[in-house]
């Protein structure tokens, strides 16, 4: 009811278009490509199933009752009573249970030994991504925000926390959901089993953007996740035209440095998203926007205007051409 709710609010309610989003849209826990995912899939059609047959047994004991005239009714009726009102919705419902703890280890166990380790900090209104080295070294972090590449038919451990409130992190395609903490972990294992490119959200109201928190899930044959782990793992590329380069001194000179971190540059600030590869990701904002030059230059003109509560600062102050400028700096840095 809660999810109803928040995608309700987030927003307009339009009958049809909230029916296609549940059954086939980019938020459906109907369409598993996951094995936590199947599961979930298989317990809520199960569950409907169960939920029918209770409903008809009611319908039609009702129905039976409301038709017969009174002082009419057969010997028999107490028994039609107990076994239509009765043992029906008690057997389908204990069926039900044993079906959904069955399923209850597959769905939380441990990942599996040296799987694929990815933590996640929710923030508002973002998620912070941060891949873990096989050896533990850090000398070759790789973090970003608001994206996740993961390789097909192998099991990732996401370990979760939050910076500030209550989140809850879910990628209705691949796994169930799960609450972030501040102070606390909680993990998720996924094994993805179909590559394709996802979507994830917060399932818990956590302010005012938090209809704008979303992020993407890429999966991807494992020979392409790790040519791409490999290729995040390297300083921001070199610039190309003068837009860029005047870009970069605008960056440094505008402060963007005190919030953002760019490897191989002077930025290190872990306060905001990491921008080192942002040019390739596909969206920006967590979602609120597409990943191009005009998108870039709107969101750095007007922050707030486009995603509310947003703690990133106004650039309003700059000329058209200096924020065309810095937009072409960040969406050249893939």
């Amino acid at each position: 009811m809660l999810n109803l709710i928040t995608y309700f609010y987030s927003a307009p309610f339009v009958p049809g278009i909230l029916l296609a989003d549940v059954w086939h849209g980019k938020h459906s826990a109907l369409e598993p490509a996951g094995t936590a995912a199947s599961e979930i899939a298989t317990l809520f059609w199960a569950m409907a199933v169960g939920a029918a047959v209770i409903w008809l047994s009611m319908i039609v004991l009702g129905v039976y009752c409301f038709r017969t005239h009174q002082g009419m009714h057969p010997p028999r009726l107490p028994w039609f009573i107990i076994g239509g009102g009765m043992a029906v919705p008690s057997v389908v419902l204990a069926v039900l249970l044993g079906f959904g703890l069955s399923a209850m280890p597959r769905l939380v166990g441990p990942a599996p030994e040296g799987s694929l380790r990815v933590h996640v900090t929710g923030e508002q209104w973002w998620w912070r991504v941060s891949y873990e080295h096989p050896q533990g070294l850090d000398t070759q972090r790789v973090e970003l925000a608001n994206e996740i590449h993961l390789p097909v038919d192998r099991a990732v451990e996401f370990v979760l926390d939050s910076a500030d409130v209550i989140h809850s992190f879910w990628i209705p395609s691949l796994a169930g959901k799960v609450d972030t903490f501040p102070g606390r972990e909680t993990r998720l294992v996924v094994t993805p089993t179909s590559e394709g490119v996802y979507q994830g959200i917060c399932a818990e109201f956590c302010g005012g953007a938090h209809a704008w928190m979303e992020f993407t899930v890429v999966v991807e044959s494992p020979e392409a996740f790790d040519a791409w782990l490999a290729e995040q793992a390297t300083p921001s590329n070199t610039l190309h035209d003068e837009g860029a380069t005047r870009g970069r001194t605008l960056f440094r000179q505008q402060g963007c440095g005190a919030c953002h971190s760019i490897r191989g540059n002077v930025a290190r600030s872990r306060v905001g998203p990491d921008l080192t590869h942002v040019g390739s990701r596909h969206s920006i904002a967590a979602g609120r926007l597409p990943n191009d030059r005009l998108s870039l230059v709107r969101w750095l003109r007007d922050p707030k205007g486009l995603k509310p509560e947003a703690l990133m600062p106004s650039f309003a102050m700059l000329s058209d051409e200096d924020l065309e400028s810095l937009a072409a700096y960040l969406h050249g840095l893939k």
